[in-house]
């Protein structure tokens, strides 16, 4: 991973970003490894990029992508609602450091913000990053189900009964769109699984 991240940066940024680009590495270990993540860690990034990996030919700016990609949940809280905020903020401040050019710091930034998963992106690339965050949603139903398991971990401090009424609000919401996913690639390849996960799961709330 720090090889990856090293050769990004060098494609990226204008001069040698040098020692800065392992510091901003190290820091963001640092965040991902927090004990208390249990889904939104560094193996969630790691998740990411394999499935970016598959569909970079259909981005049109794709290591903006894979800058998003490394700070979407750079700064992740169970408590407070602002993450993509903060997150998009930290992500605009160490590209600077490393030289990045200013408007495809903000443009990184814009694309972490759909994470947010407010609306379907008009941008195609957020469009394709929001997918590649919910892939895990039409993975296999053991996957699924670990990544279950490690929301409620997250999720700890909440009560039972409102984490099930919460969790279910959630998941509820998703089925009612007419799409899960905003791509056609994703929609092809992940929609009806999804759907059966997120069913499955509502289920298992209920019960």
């Amino acid at each position: 991973m720090r090889e990856r991240w090293l050769e990004l940066v060098d494609r990226v940024a204008d001069g040698a970003a040098g020692e800065e680009a392992e510091r901003v590495f190290d820091d963001l270990v640092r965040r991902y490894g927090a004990t208390e993540r249990r889904y939104h860690n560094w193996s969630h990034v790691e998740a990411c990029l394999r499935v970016f990996d598959t569909v970079r030919g259909l981005t049109q700016r794709p290591e903006a992508v894979e800058l998003a990609i490394w700070f979407h949940d750079a700064i992740y809280d169970s408590h407070r609602g602002d993450n993509e905020d903060a997150s998009a903020k930290l992500a605009m401040e160490a590209l600077g450091r490393l030289g990045v050019k200013e408007e495809m710091g903000r443009y990184v930034g814009e694309l972490i913000l759909a994470t947010r998963h407010r609306a379907v992106p008009s941008d195609a690339d957020a469009a394709l990053l929001v997918d590649i965050d919910l892939a895990i949603l039409g993975e296999s139903a053991e996957a699924f189900d670990a990544y279950e398991a490690a929301i409620r971990l997250e999720y700890a401090w909440v009560a039972e009964g409102a984490f099930r009424a919460g969790r279910g609000t959630v998941l509820r919401g998703l089925l009612e769109r007419p799409w899960l996913y905003a791509t056609e690639h994703f929609r092809r390849e992940l929609e009806q699984r999804s759907r059966e996960n997120l069913k499955r799961s509502l289920a298992r709330l209920a019960g």
